[in-house]
């Protein structure tokens, strides 16, 4: 090359320029490079495209195929799964209600205490146990001042006579404790009860002496027990301090910071001593009716129901027989029921036809006296009662026309007044009656002319 070249060869060289010539030089960056096609398969790693491609299956389907595969395992595994849910949402209701909730107005030691006595008394029975936490937890309130007399301190003070009678069997260690609160409500009443600053807690602590006294009435008049003049005597009390204190709101009107007092239905209940009624104990539940008839206002129509109660007690009664208790006659104890279920009839037809004078109120929107409407319905259905008890002495004496009379005379108020039950109970034993006097009973309903 270290030649030169001829003049015909340049020349040559300039008229055909050469193909480096003719595609002009282009950066790398302006090349347009179309990628070659690539498969799916080809876009995955080499390790994948050798496994087998599976299709996403349903939940449905795969539990389907499952317990097919595996029926089993899968309803054993279903039955855990259930059995662990219903275990902890029971777990969680147990904690919120029964150790959360109920010890929320105790302090925490306090409150710690009375589930460990708890806990010994209902679930783990160890009586060693619960008696120690029971008195530990008032021995660690008291610390904490807490007050001895409030709903909190005498509500552990009766779960313990309560755990002393039922679980531990023990009635008369149960009266003991119920006793002493007893004592030291009534001995508080007279001391610091009359201030004014303990209205209210004069209020609460009348209430549960009145509970304590019923259930000391109980506990009297169990059979292993079986103390007459104790229970009738604990019995009585309360009804009159009951019926005093309502009385005394009466008249007196409540005073302030007193609270609300019992309400309607539970003196009903008080008075009319359906839990002593119903165990047939009516030698325990007559003195509280007489008490009751006693202190009850001549013009409401309660009086006749007490009077109801009474009668229909007395003709129950069976006194229990023991070396101290002759057995009562029970000519006398059937004449006292009717003397008392006419008197009911009596007295409510008096109060129904002169009722009293209604009260006012006051229509604070117009300033204007408004005169209720008195209710005598009470003295209706009282009405009704007594001479269905009427007409049941009448049969035991075996005097089928004066208990048929009874019954129609009952049936027709009953209808009066609209009382469907009423009106089956006198009918159902007008239809006995009728039987063994064969005669028609629609006949002589119609014979009937006798108005109420």
């Amino acid at each position: 090359m270290s030649s030169l070249l001829s003049p015909r060869i340049c020349l040559q060289l300039l008229r055909s320029p050469s193909r480096s010539t003719q595609t002009p030089f282009r950066p790398i960056s302006h090349w347009h490079i179309r990628p070659t096609p690539r498969s799916k398969e080809s876009l995955l790693p080499l390790s994948q495209l050798t496994q087998p491609q599976r299709r996403h299956k349903s939940f449905y389907r795969g539990a389907r195929e499952l317990y097919r595969d595996h029926p089993i395992s899968v309803i054993f595994a279903t039955f855990c799964i259930v059995s662990a849910s219903g275990l902890f949402f029971y777990a969680n209701h147990v904690y919120q209600n029964y150790i959360i909730s109920e010890f929320s107005s105790y302090p925490e030691p306090v409150a710690n205490k009375l589930r460990r006595a708890l806990w010994y008394s209902n679930h783990d029975l160890q009586p060693d146990n619960a008696l120690k936490y029971y008195k530990q937890a008032l021995e660690v309130a008291q610390e904490c001042g807490m007050d001895a007399f409030s709903d909190e301190i005498l509500g552990v003070k009766f779960q313990l006579a309560s755990f002393l009678e039922k679980q531990m069997t023990k009635p008369k260690l149960a009266i003991d404790v119920l006793e002493e609160v007893k004592k030291q409500c009534t001995q508080w009443q007279v001391e610091k009860g009359g201030l004014v600053e303990n209205r209210g807690l004069r209020t609460s602590v009348l209430r549960q002496c009145l509970r304590v006294s019923v259930k000391l009435g109980e506990l009297y008049a169990r059979p292993d027990i079986m103390e007459t003049e104790a229970a009738e005597e604990s019995l009585v009390w309360a009804v009159t301090t009951l019926l005093k204190e309502q009385e005394r709101r009466e008249r007196e009107g409540v005073k302030e910071g007193e609270g609300e007092w019992m309400s309607a239905e539970e003196i009903g209940g008080a008075l009319e001593s359906t839990h002593y009624s119903s165990h047939s104990q009516h030698y325990l539940a007559t003195p509280l009716y007489l008490q009751a008839t006693r202190l009850t206002p001549p013009t409401s129509c309660h009086l006749p129901v007490l009077m109801n109660n009474l009668a229909a007690s007395l003709l129950t009664q069976r006194t229990p027989t023991t070396p101290y208790d002759p057995p009562t006659d029970p000519a006398a104890l059937l004449d006292s029921a009717y003397a008392w279920g006419l008197r009911a009839f009596q007295t409510g037809k008096h109060i129904r036809t002169n009722p009293p004078p209604p009260p006012t109120t006051t229509d604070t929107n117009n300033n204007k006296n408004k005169t209720a409407k008195v209710d005598t319905s009470e003295c209706d259905r009282a009405c009704v009662t007594a001479l269905y008890n009427l007409g049941e002495i009448a049969e035991i004496r075996d005097d089928l026309q004066d208990a048929q009379e009874r019954y129609m005379h009952s049936g027709r108020i009953a209808q009066g007044i609209g009382w469907v039950e009423g009106v089956e109970r006198t009918s159902a034993r007008l239809r006995v009656v009728n039987s063994r006097l064969r005669i028609r009973a629609p006949t002589e309903y119609r014979r009937y002319t006798d108005s109420f």
